[in-house]
């Protein structure tokens, strides 16, 4: 029966707004034009960002608060990748209210920063990659401060998931609860075989509080979600690639860091590709994950329409006629 002209009229409404809070997670200067149809107006690309202090070196228990989270931007032939390096391992990376704050303040400075082309989140302690909350702390805390932290800790998490730009957690060690949500926000995960990771909340008689009630069920489905939410069953590399749960698995390398070597060299392979055009396929993807077929195809359409005006699209062709790389500038 076909929907009444009302019911038609609310639909595309509702789609319409769907797109225009597409297009606004792009940031000031896109626009709807039309329906479905955007463009950009105004100058391309981000707004410089504050940057964050340079990383300082430090270990094992020695290790200083501003040393629990090392941001590198890497150089070179690696220029635009950038390495979140978590080094708590007196804690074993756990999710404490300083670490939360660092990475806060990272992810706040490089969402907007345009020269950054890919994320790698990474441990710097061998065999862990993130323990999930700091329990030591937590059993300190106060019930009535217990739900506000947690809210901030998937406040930050869902922040890693929304930056605009491919996202790798490169799980060289353990990865458990609040840790493996940390690695579900990530648009790809990799791992050591040796690796273990599960969602293992349930045995202290709490739940995921992380996201990971969601995003475990929208990465291997809901019923196997379940059995691993209830039972908190670990797993390993070959098991977590078995189930979808990581894009790639590795045999551990003597240095403790295959897993991130294999990050560097998917993050290598995005290098060349347009700026802008990663930023809007990722935007494409994930929010037409969230909404009905024909809702996505609008998502895409509006999306598609945001590269047309791009300098770097009128590189890519003239780079293919000259027969060259393409000198893409993210404009």
């Amino acid at each position: 029966m076909a929907a009444a002209p009302g019911a038609l009229g609310a639909l595309q409404a509702g789609r319409g707004r769907l797109v225009a809070a597409c297009c606004a997670r792009l940031g000031p200067g896109w626009r709807l034009s039309g329906l479905w149809a955007a463009r950009r107006v105004g100058p391309p690309g981000w707004a410089p960002a504050a940057g964050v202090p340079a990383p300082r070196r430090g270990y094992g228990s020695e290790v200083k608060t501003e040393d629990e989270l090392r941001v590198r931007h890497l150089e070179e032939e690696n220029r635009g990748i950038v390495v979140l390096g978590i080094n708590r391992a007196y804690g074993k990376n756990s999710l404490s209210k300083n670490l939360i704050k660092m990475l806060s303040k990272a992810v706040d400075a490089l969402k907007s920063d345009k020269k950054v082309r890919t994320i790698i989140i990474r441990s710097e302690v061998p065999g862990i990659f993130c323990a999930g909350a700091d329990l030591k702390e937590r059993a300190k805390m106060p019930s009535s401060e217990v739900g506000p932290f947690v809210s901030k800790i998937r406040a930050v998490i869902n922040d890693i998931a929304n930056l605009p730009v491919p996202t790798i957690a490169a799980i060289d060690g353990l990865a458990l609860g609040g840790g493996l949500e940390l690695a579900l926000a990530c648009d790809i995960r990799v791992a050591a075989s040796s690796a273990k990771m599960g969602l293992v909340e349930t045995r202290l008689a709490i739940i995921p509080g992380g996201g990971g009630t969601q995003r475990l069920p929208r990465a291997i489905g809901m019923s196997l979600a379940k059995e691993l939410i209830f039972s908190a069953r670990v797993l390993d590399g070959q098991e977590a690639k078995a189930v979808g749960l990581i894009s790639h698995v590795l045999e551990q390398n003597q240095e403790g860091d295959a897993a991130y070597q294999k990050a560097l060299d998917l993050a290598r392979e995005f290098l060349p590709q347009g700026p802008v055009a990663m930023r809007v396929a990722k935007l494409a993807i994930n929010q037409g994950m969230e909404v009905d077929l024909v809702t996505g195809l609008a998502i895409e359409e509006a999306c598609y329409a945001q590269t047309i005006s791009t300098k770097d699209r009128l590189e890519g062709l003239l780079a293919f006629k000259e027969k060259r790389p393409p000198r893409y500038k993210g404009e």
